[in-house]
């Protein structure tokens, strides 16, 4: 059952086409990692579908509802929700606090702060300590926790092992898998080729905004896939 369906999205920063043209669909229930070298438009792309960057032509359907035009609010109550590169906790307040925020337009599901807890079990002995004083995988899990209180469909997460060590890594994608067991869709850009190919169902690569390449890891080649991320084309060494 498809979930998400983009046709000819395309967004501009300015003069620049970051996004050109993208279609792609997603089923419920995978994995969806999105690679690509930096400036390929990986972020803008989860910023679009999240309602943060305004598309200049295109479409995105949630679950057969054309949500092209829906505020970042609404997509929210939709059925989206954003883990933002560099995580934007709000460092004044507590783990719980920041949590919480996420349940401000919650969704009936499966998430609730105790199933958050149950998922990163570091959490309730921490609940009451300063988001400030947390490690950067600490951070990068109150960050997906918090998204998960809004009960997504959809979860998009932004350059999920940026500056992590490897241990945090395995861990937060351990996570990840007991999140999509519970339902929800995962759609996430990672930098880290590798762990993209060993962890999504399907890996999009992107190169100037446009896909160049797409399919289940065990279909594509290490050399697919390196020609594609550097924009390599056939004749070219």
């Amino acid at each position: 059952m498809t979930l998400l369906s983009i046709r000819g999205l395309t967004v501009h920063h300015g003069l620049l086409r970051a996004v050109d043209g993208l279609s792609l669909e997603m089923e419920r229930g995978e994995v969806l990692a999105i690679i690509g070298a930096n400036g390929a438009g990986k972020s803008t792309l989860l910023r679009a579908l999240a309602g943060l960057d305004a598309p200049t032509s295109g479409t995105v359907h949630l679950d057969g509802r054309d949500i092209t035009r829906f505020p970042a609010h609404r997509r929210v109550s939709a059925g989206i929700a954003l883990v933002p590169e560099g995580r934007r906790l709000f460092r004044s307040l507590t783990v719980e606090e920041n949590l919480l925020t996420g349940a401000y337009r919650g969704r009936p599901g499966p998430w609730s702060l105790e199933a958050v807890y149950e998922l990163f079990p570091w959490m309730p002995d921490r609940r009451r300590q300063n988001a400030a004083q947390l490690s950067g995988g600490e951070q990068q899990s109150v960050a997906i926790g918090r998204a998960l209180l809004s009960n997504p469909d959809l979860l998009l997460i932004d350059e999920l092992s940026l500056g992590l060590a490897p241990v945090i890594v395995r861990r937060i994608y351990g996570a990840l898998r007991d999140i999509v067991a519970a339902g929800t869709t995962a759609l996430i850009v990672e930098q880290d080729v590798s762990q993209a190919m060993r962890v999504a169902d399907r890996v999009n690569c992107l190169l100037e905004g446009r896909s160049v390449l797409a399919g289940r890891p065990a279909e594509l080649s290490a050399e697919q896939v390196e020609r594609a991320y550097f924009g390599i084309r056939d004749g070219e060494d």
